[in-house]
């Protein structure tokens, strides 16, 4: 697809470039497993390092583009920093808001490659996914917004599921005590940090567009890569990885979190919310079978059927809220003209 094609996106075409976003996202699991000598907080340093180096060099080509195209506001020539800053990278350092989103995005960032050293990759996608419902939940609690029945019984679903899930997996750690079960406590909170920081961040950028401020989440991405790297740049040292290691996670900041979320920005302005959502739970399915398939990590039974009470949950109250949804207005996500 033409680089300049993605501002002209059919539903048809977003749909299919969600797809390829979510399978992105989704190698996560798998290439961590494929880590040869590199530590906790090293694989976290790299992978943040490597995506804020590839967003450094995209968003300048972004926005020039966007600008092309009318979709940005052409910025009063200065030089300033704030100027230069913004016209480059599209950074808001006056926001409180960019700079909340900025480190949500390092919480997630760091917990979740943290999380999948400590547990299977099955169990934090699973926890991963119950995102769009926390999301709810804090939008609930701190911005007023109401929350269908469906929405509440769907929590209830999602809880009973991961509480089988994981309650199955300790008591089988008491017949069986090479289970870690340590690591599966560990790695499950850590896990547990990543839709809670997406719930604020997406609950934050929302509250700032109802005031009319416009946050491009993009280089909100970019300031939480950056974040996360310097807060576990002395956590990594001495370094460890080999040069294989290294180039895998390089892999990772380009090709899992530099590119898809710059692409799923653009999705975004053409899909619905409940459209992004269903989409955006692919990634819970492509990675536990990446990793199933070419790494040899199995999930049990007791994931297999408490992940899919979790997903169905969330399918099911996405489906029944699209009659309700359909015509809310899609999150802005560049500082556009109005349309």
């Amino acid at each position: 697809m033409p680089f300049r094609a993605l501002n002209r996106l059919t539903h048809t075409q977003a749909v299919f470039l969600m797809l390829a976003v979510t399978l992105m996202w989704s190698i996560a699991g798998v290439v961590s497993r494929q880590l040869e000598s590199a530590a906790r907080f090293e694989v976290t340093f790299w992978r943040s390092a490597f995506t804020a180096i590839s967003l450094l060099v995209i968003l300048p080509v972004w926005r020039r583009m966007d600008r092309r195209q009318g979709q940005l506001k052409q910025p009063v020539v200065a030089l300033s920093l704030r100027t230069w800053l913004k016209r480059h990278w599209g950074l808001i350092p006056e926001s409180p808001a960019f700079w909340i989103s900025g480190v949500c995005w390092s919480v997630m960032f760091t917990a979740f490659m943290l999380a999948l050293t400590f547990t299977s990759v099955a169990n934090v996608l699973i926890i991963m996914s119950i995102g769009p419902l926390l999301t709810a939940l804090v939008a609930r609690l701190f911005i007023g917004q109401q929350l269908a029945m469906r929405t509440w019984l769907a929590i209830l679903a999602a809880g009973a599921g991961i509480a089988y899930m994981y309650g199955s997996q300790f008591v089988q750690a008491l017949t069986h005590p090479e289970i870690d079960t340590g690591g599966l406590l560990l790695g499950s909170l850590t896990a547990l940090c990543v839709p809670i920081a997406g719930a604020i961040n997406w609950t934050v950028v929302q509250r700032g567009q109802t005031h009319g401020e416009k946050i491009d989440l993009v280089p909100s991405v970019l300031l939480g890569a950056v974040i996360s790297s310097v807060l576990t740049l002395p956590l990594a040292l001495p370094f460890s990885a080999t040069g294989s290691d290294v180039a895998w996670l390089a892999l990772l900041g380009l090709v899992q979190l530099a590119i898809p979320c710059a692409l799923s920005v653009v999705c975004a302005r053409v899909l619905k919310a409940p459209e992004v959502s269903l989409l955006a739970l692919l990634e819970v399915i492509f990675g536990i079978l990446l990793v199933w398939v070419l790494a040899n990590e199995v999930p049990g039974d007791e994931v297999l059927l408490g992940g899919s009470v979790v997903i169905g949950a969330l399918v099911i109250n996405e489906l029944l809220g699209w009659r309700s949804r359909a015509g809310s207005p899609r999150i802005q996500t560049v500082d556009q003209q109005p349309q």
